[in-house]
């Protein structure tokens, strides 16, 4: 049972740390890359829908990301996205395709970016750490229950401790990743 509980926590902390690597990669550093507008959704239709859903983007320069739209009526539409993300960016509009120009990232906006890194780095952490908590809990029932001894739940408390600092090591290991990227000039 123990056992059981365990592979059940390291399956949900996996998807929890795939998640903040997901969300590190859309943080901006000073290169194009078409994960920079993962979280960017278009007022389509009156339904919110994800621009890479409806748009092919493609990093056609270091510093220039160009959209290719599926349907050419949502080129107004995807623009406004744009600008109304927390991207800081401005696209142009060409009738046929957005490009938009990657600027060179300022101190204080690296500094931002790397706060914001950090947030989402930690958001993380406190998703492999509930998880700790839950099957904390869950050994503890077990322990109340007599289905386990005194001795199984604390070695089983021992191991999710350790697969959540492994878990937490993950996490941290990709935001230094992502310091490294947004400090670098």
């Amino acid at each position: 049972m123990i056992e059981g509980l365990l592979e059940d926590a390291h399956e949900r902390m996996l998807k929890s740390v795939e998640n903040a690597r997901d969300k590190l990669a859309t943080v901006r550093t000073g290169r194009a890359s078409p994960a920079l507008l993962d979280r960017v959704s278009v007022d389509y239709y009156g339904t919110q829908t994800p621009l890479n859903q409806m748009a092919n983007i493609a990093a056609a320069e270091a510093r220039l990301l160009s959209i290719s739209p599926y349907d050419k009526s949502a080129l107004p539409a995807i623009e406004k996205a744009i600008l109304e993300s927390d991207l800081g960016l401005t696209p142009n509009n060409d009738g046929n395709i957005v490009r938009i120009q990657i600027p060179e990232l300022t101190e204080e906006r690296r500094n931002e970016m790397v706060k914001q890194a950090r947030q989402l780095a930690e958001d993380g952490r406190v998703a492999c750490r509930n998880i700790r908590r839950e099957v904390m809990h869950d050994l503890k029932e077990l322990r109340t229950a007599g289905d386990v001894g005194e001795d199984d739940e604390k070695r089983g408390e021992t191991d999710l401790q350790k697969l959540t600092d492994k878990h937490v090591a993950e996490i941290d290991t990709a935001l230094s990743h992502k310091e490294t990227d947004l400090l670098e000039v």
